[in-house]
């Protein structure tokens, strides 16, 4: 990376991109769009596609529903997270690079100690994004970049917050632009992952009466109730399936002391591998919430304070899916990586990220590659950071994917 680079990554550091489904607080991903779009141009990229998704390509069966919320709340929920497409050469075959702009909150302020760069967006996915740029800009000394293949570019939005790509990168993807090789940049530790798991998330809720903490025994105390099905339905789907994982989220009643709160949702994200690991969880949760609420009643019905909770448990509790039916990349060979960069061992869990969107996709190979890694760089955490070093290994890789795409005839 140059110092034209290490401008534009404290540049993009500098800006606000947390999505509004992360933060009410200021957005400026048009900022963050305009300022890649002007570096990829200066060295010879051009624009192809500008613009946020419509809402006719949003508004599905199968996006989740903070999104669908989200678009109904406010009418200009789309109008500011916008999408690029950059573009080398008109060309026949085609390597596509997926990169997100969004990051998640809270901001942390951008710095630079000639090493480390910190700050939001470091290594998910601002810093890959800058290194991305350098990797294409070195490999275009190549002559067939350009005249014999294309080289494409995705700047997205919506990859963070539960949004899953409905507003990014499936949009682009259905718009055409994607290549036969398709990388998507996100930390795995420079190791090539060629395949993805999706994501559903189960909302737990209990709609029952409230009462005074003097006489508790009065209402349905769904903190107790949720705190019990947290436990068992943590036990029950735990390894239910080799390709997925099981994260039980938040759980919320309410924050007074001096009250029986009647009412609380219990959040459950499951991951899977495929369709089918996804129908087995999905009937392993049915099964294992009806056994849970069959076991509160057994064991609170005679406890004075709980006996109205535990006898109307199956009457005030039902489970709603606020996402589901997504796709998951099944796992490929992508041959074009090996000897460039090392494949994700098959024992080692996948994680979920945008490079869903390709499953369906004829004659595509799809991977995920970048720089550090989540838990190392703290990414989604308390200083977030990227070094230099990390960022330039992956600007050399990006480089010889696109000179071998090439010189192999895009193969």
């Amino acid at each position: 990376m140059i110092g034209e680079d290490r401008d534009l990554l404290l540049r993009l550091l500098a800006l606000p991109t947390a999505g509004p489904l992360e933060t009410t607080d200021e957005v400026r991903l048009w900022d963050a769009v305009h300022a890649y779009s002007e570096a990829a141009e200066s060295f010879g990229m051009r624009t192809v596609h500008l613009g946020p998704a419509r809402e006719a390509d949003v508004l599905r069966h199968d996006v989740p529903a903070v999104v669908r919320e989200a678009i109904a709340e406010d009418p200009d929920f789309l109008a500011g997270q916008p999408n690029l497409v950059l573009r080398v050469g008109d060309a026949e075959p085609v390597v596509m690079f997926n990169v997100h702009l969004d990051t998640v909150a809270p901001f942390e302020p951008a710095g630079f100690d000639g090493v480390r760069f910190h700050g939001r967006g470091a290594i998910d996915a601002k810093g890959p994004a800058v290194a991305l740029l350098a990797g294409v800009r070195a490999a275009m000394a190549e002559p067939a970049v350009g005249r014999d293949v294309s080289v494409l570019i995705q700047a997205v939005s919506g990859e963070e917050g539960g949004a899953m790509g409905v507003f990014g990168t499936r949009p682009l993807v259905e718009a055409g632009y994607h290549g036969g090789l398709n990388v998507f940049c996100e930390p795995t530790g420079m190791r090539y992952l060629p395949r993805s798991t999706a994501a559903m998330t189960a909302c737990v809720q209990v709609r029952g009466e409230d009462a005074v903490d003097d006489q508790p025994q009065a209402g349905h105390n769904a903190t107790v109730l949720l705190g019990f099905l947290a436990q068992h339905l943590a036990g029950a789907l735990a390894g239910r399936v080799p390709d997925g994982r099981v994260c039980v989220a938040g759980l919320h009643t309410g924050r007074m002391h001096n009250r029986v709160y009647g009412g609380g949702e219990l959040l459950l994200n499951l991951s899977y591998g495929s369709t089918a690991s996804a129908r087995v969880l999905a009937v392993a949760l049915d099964a294992a919430l009806t056994e849970g609420l069959a076991q509160f009643t057994a064991r609170f019905r005679g406890v004075p304070p709980f006996h109205r909770t535990a006898v109307d448990a199956a009457l005030i509790t039902r489970l709603v899916w606020r996402k589901r039916g997504l796709p998951a990349l099944p796992p490929q060979d992508v041959p074009l990586l090996d000897g460039i960069v090392p494949r994700w061992p098959a024992h080692e869990p996948a994680f979920t990220c945008d490079a869903i969107w390709l499953a369906d996709v004829p004659g595509a190979h799809t991977a995920v590659l970048g720089p550090g890694s989540l838990e190392a760089n703290n990414a989604h955490a308390r200083g977030e950071h990227a070094d230099v070093a990390d960022l330039d290994r992956f600007a050399d890789a990006v480089r010889d994917i696109v000179v071998k795409f090439a010189r192999n005839g895009g193969t």
